[in-house]
């Protein structure tokens, strides 16, 4: 039974992370860093609440925390793709705007409850000792396991895929073959925005079904150094959510249980794993592992092609 539990909370605390992951790697597979994750995360958390609480309708809170996180992302697009502006700086920008509106328009949303998603259990699936708990979720969690299958076979076996790669090894190259590189980056970074919008709506209506000011709680940031850790991989990428929402799930059943270890270490350990993530990704990289998009980061002009 503790494991069952232990393996729920992993699985649902990992779930709005894992949102984020995809998103980013949809980004960053066409060339672009959005390190405004966080803050697209807390604007879909608000806007996905705000539509649930005025309208009662959950679904349309998730297609509103999608749309509202992509015309932010759409911001992040135009400047870096079209104005070819600094990415990082971007994001940072991107992340400071969503933290700061979405406390200013979300203090009237602060307490008030909301009846979130519930479990929906498969038949039979369900029943299976231990991991049964897997198919006892949430909608979301389920689109979530869809989403990792369906990016990964967009992304490496159709054409959509490889033009996003293409775009994100050798933009001069894809640019030769007739893919507008310009167009592919944009609506990469929209639609990996609108991801991340998802993930925070899931804190917001199946989580902790509240609007809490900042409630991502840096899990934005801790996407970003997943994308490192899982290489650019959509299923490496659902490993990594899950084994950080294992983490965070065990610091808090540790704390529940009244555990002699200071509950600020505790809480620490979900963002030490993030650096011991990103300090093995640097020495992988050191070592010549060759796994990161070849133009990540750099902004694409046709006058600069050799």
């Amino acid at each position: 039974m503790m494991v069952e539990i232990l393996i729920d909370a992993t699985i649902r605390a990992g779930t709005s992370i894992l949102f984020a992951t995809l998103g980013e790697i949809v980004t960053e597979r066409s060339g672009i860093i959005n390190l405004g994750v966080e803050g697209l995360m807390l604007i879909g958390a608000l806007s996905g609440f705000y539509v649930s609480h005025v309208t009662g309708n959950l679904y349309l809170g998730v297609i509103a925390s999608f749309i509202f996180a992509s015309l932010a992302g759409m911001i992040h697009a135009f400047i870096t793709v079209y104005l070819r502006a600094n990415q990082i700086v971007s994001g940072l920008a991107l992340t400071m705007f969503g933290i700061g509106i979405t406390a200013l328009y979300g203090k009237k949303m602060i307490g008030i409850p909301l009846d979130g998603f519930k479990k929906i259990s498969i038949p039979l699936l369900s029943k299976i000792p231990v991991v049964g708990v897997i198919f006892n979720q949430d909608i979301l969690v389920y689109f979530s396991y869809f989403l990792v299958v369906a990016l990964s076979f967009v992304l490496f076996k159709t054409r959509v895929g490889l033009k996003i790669r293409m775009c994100g090894e050798n933009p001069a190259a894809a640019d030769t073959a007739g893919i507008n590189v310009f167009k592919v980056r944009f609506f990469s970074t929209i639609f990996g925005s609108g991801l991340a919008g998802i993930g925070g709506a899931y804190l917001s209506l199946a989580y902790t079904p509240m609007w809490i000011e900042n409630m991502s709680a840096g899990r934005g940031w801790i996407a970003v150094a997943l994308v490192i850790f899982a290489s650019w991989y959509c299923y490496r990428a659902m490993f990594g959510a899950y084994l950080f929402g294992g983490i965070n799930a065990l610091q808090l059943r540790l704390q529940a249980i009244g555990t002699n270890v200071s509950a600020h270490i505790l809480q620490m350990l979900p963002y030490l794993f993030t650096i011991i993530v990103l300090v093995i990704a640097t020495i992988r990289l050191e070592k010549g592992a060759k796994v990161e998009p070849e133009a990540l980061g750099i902004s694409y002009d046709r006058e600069d092609r050799r």
